[in-house]
This record gives structure tokens, sequence and C-alpha cells, in this order.
């Protein structure tokens, strides 16, 4: 999901459809990945709170929020991320192996 947030991050203009798109694939691949039983349901619940926030900046983008804002509100979920990533080594490795 690290891996998600510095795409999302690294774009010089982020609208509704490029971060929505990013939840639809977070949640496909999430749910993919717990019924193969490569992600525990902890990581996979754990993970929720990453595609929520970006769902929220979402929502922000959709109501007009400044891009400087936006970019605030993707950078506070970095730590959150690697909390998570410490907690279930592997899960942005899986994540970025289903996007190729």
């Amino acid at each position: 999901m690290r891996t998600c947030l510095d795409h999302l991050i690294s774009q010089p203009h982020l609208d509704v459809v490029r971060v929505r798109s990013e939840v639809e694939f977070l949640t496909g691949c999430l749910e993919e990945l717990r019924q193969q039983e490569e992600i525990s349901n902890d990581a996979f619940l754990d993970a929720g709170a990453i595609t929520g926030a970006l769902e929220m900046i979402a929502n922000h983008l959709d109501l007009g929020v400044p891009q400087t804002e936006v970019g605030e509100l993707l950078r506070a979920q970095l730590s959150r991320a690697e909390s998570i990533e410490e907690k279930n080594p592997g899960l942005d490795a899986a994540i970025e192996a289903a996007r190729r």
C-alpha cells in the first residue's frame, strides 16, 4: 500500500477518477489475496484503513478541496501504511505483484 500511496503522491494533479481507480484496485486485490489465503484476514482488515482513507480523499477531491490539502492527507497515510506493512510483512509486495 505504500507503493500505491507513493504513486498517488507523485502525480502532479490528482482527480477523483484516479483515486477511486486506486481504491477499486486495492479493494479487489485485497479481496482476491484474502480468498487465495495469500494474506490473513487481519492483514485484509488492517489494509481497509488505507482504502477507507483513500475513499475519503476521493470525496474531498469531489468537493473541490485544494490539491495541497489532498497531498497532505495522502502523506498522512504513509506512516499508517508503514505500520500495516510492519505488522503484515510482504503485504505491499503482494499487492504490487497483483498489479502486473
